[in-house]
């Protein structure tokens, strides 16, 4: 199911500096995403990118699952605030938990995330930030990239939309890989959650 408002109400969910939602802040003011960022949610209250959605004058909310009584009542708390702001998609942007399969099964095929990797490789959990390029790198690759793929209960296992390749250079160092696949990554994910938004893939169950 795709939405078919323009633009489309999305929440970004992060837990880091927010680079990938300032990347579609920009996107939105160029006309080149169409989406209303109503909502911003946070692992952590010590993300920066809590920072950039309140400079935006976006709302924020801090989602500290084990602050609750039960794992459904956290997920009820979720739900109910992303309804209460009328989000129509969610878009994962350097976020490090897995949501509760209460709000996968009810955004099925509207979740996205960004993996600093070409998967199915370097994948997974435990593989994020720099531990993948550190595993890039150390396993002699000549390529890496970022994927765009829609999110199901596993970490990185949904079905992939769209990826962008990186060469890996024999002098890169994690920094220097992780600084060219961050650069397509802010130009990748806005494209893809656009084209999304617009419904221009086909959403099936494979």
């Amino acid at each position: 199911m795709t939405s078919n408002n323009i633009p489309a109400r999305i929440a970004v969910f992060l837990s880091g500096g927010g680079t990938g939602l300032q990347a579609f802040i920009d996107a939105v003011k160029r006309g080149d995403l169409a989406a209303d960022i109503t909502l911003v949610v946070s692992s952590t209250n010590k993300a920066y990118g809590l920072e950039r959605a309140r400079h935006a004058n976006i709302d924020t909310f801090v989602y500290r699952p084990n602050k609750y009584a039960t794992e459904e009542e956290a997920a009820g708390d979720l739900l109910a605030r992303l309804a209460k702001h009328k989000v129509e998609f969610l878009a994962l942007s350097g976020y490090l938990k897995l949501l509760p399969s209460a709000v996968v099964k009810a955004y099925s095929g509207r979740i996205t995330n960004i993996h600093p990797a070409l998967l199915p490789a370097y994948g997974g959990k435990g593989m994020y930030g720099r531990h993948v390029h550190e595993a890039v790198i150390a396993a002699g690759e000549t390529e890496s990239g970022a994927t765009v793929h829609l999110v199901d209960e596993i970490y990185d296992h949904g079905r992939i939309l769209e990826q962008a390749r990186v060469p890996v250079l024999k002098e890169d160092t994690v920094d220097t890989l992780s600084r060219r696949v961050l650069a397509e990554e802010h130009k990748l994910y806005p494209a893809v959650l656009d084209k999304l938004i617009r419904g221009e893939y086909e959403l099936t169950n494979d």
